[in-house]
């Protein structure tokens, strides 16, 4: 099995007969990494299959495989691509960067001047961003505005990024911004990260504890955080 097995496509209206299966598959898979995302109601994917806001993907067979949806936030300044979704049964097979590619080539026809962005602990997620562009920042270049991190108080670790006043927490943030290119310090990033597992488990590790007991700092505390973990990534 390969991508060339799939259609990726902007979703229909009529795919909004999949909005139940995809919000399971979404809670499932959630529960799986024992992470939390934020709960959206089969309503709510509807809505964005409605509104030409979603990327949806199907085996060649008719059964559904993916699906990625756009949201809007800071009056349109900024965009996320969320609840990027893959079905178990066709995982592996470069779905995930087709269903991305999709959905952010979708964003970027919709929204020309927004930034771009998304919060991960997923190293997949992470080589995927990087290759579209995307670059680690820290939290205070995201949008601010209150719904977005709403949607974080289904997550798992809610109380370590309400401890840290959402200076930062354990996803790693990323931004695709419009108006600069791709610095080749972010490909390095998941090149890295993506050849040697063992070195992104240290890194995670090394992240949890740098969020639980960081060093007193100002402002620009997350940011010299990042540049511990680059430090220690290609030393």
């Amino acid at each position: 099995m390969n991508i060339n097995d799939f259609i990726v496509q902007v979703a229909l209206p009529e795919h909004r007969v999949f909005a139940e299966e995809i919000c399971e598959e979404m809670a499932e898979s959630a529960k799986a990494r024992g992470t939390g995302i934020a709960k959206r109601s089969p309503e709510y994917v509807a809505g964005k299959i409605s509104d030409g806001k979603s990327v949806i993907a199907f085996h060649k067979d008719g059964t559904w495989a993916g699906f990625c949806y756009i949201e809007t936030w800071s009056h349109g300044q900024f965009v996320a691509n969320s609840g990027l979704i893959v079905s178990p049964k066709f995982r592996k097979a470069g779905l995930a960067h087709a269903i991305k590619e999709k959905i952010f080539e979708l964003s970027r026809q919709k929204y020309p001047k927004a930034k771009i962005f998304g919060l991960t602990t997923g190293l997949a997620v992470m080589k995927i961003n990087s290759d579209l562009g995307y670059e680690p920042v820290t939290y205070s270049e995201l949008t601010q505005d209150e719904d977005f991190w709403k949607g974080c108080q289904s997550c798992v670790n809610f109380e370590i990024l309400t401890m840290k006043e959402r200076k930062n927490c354990m996803c790693t943030a990323m931004l695709y911004d419009p108006a600069t290119q791709k610095h080749d310090v972010a490909k390095k990033f998941a090149e890295e990260l993506e050849k040697k597992p063992k070195l992104y488990e240290r890194f995670m590790r090394i992240k949890q504890r740098l969020v639980l007991k960081p060093k007193p700092s100002g402002k620009g505390g997350l940011k010299a955080l990042l540049l511990v973990l680059f430090t220690f990534l290609f030393k």
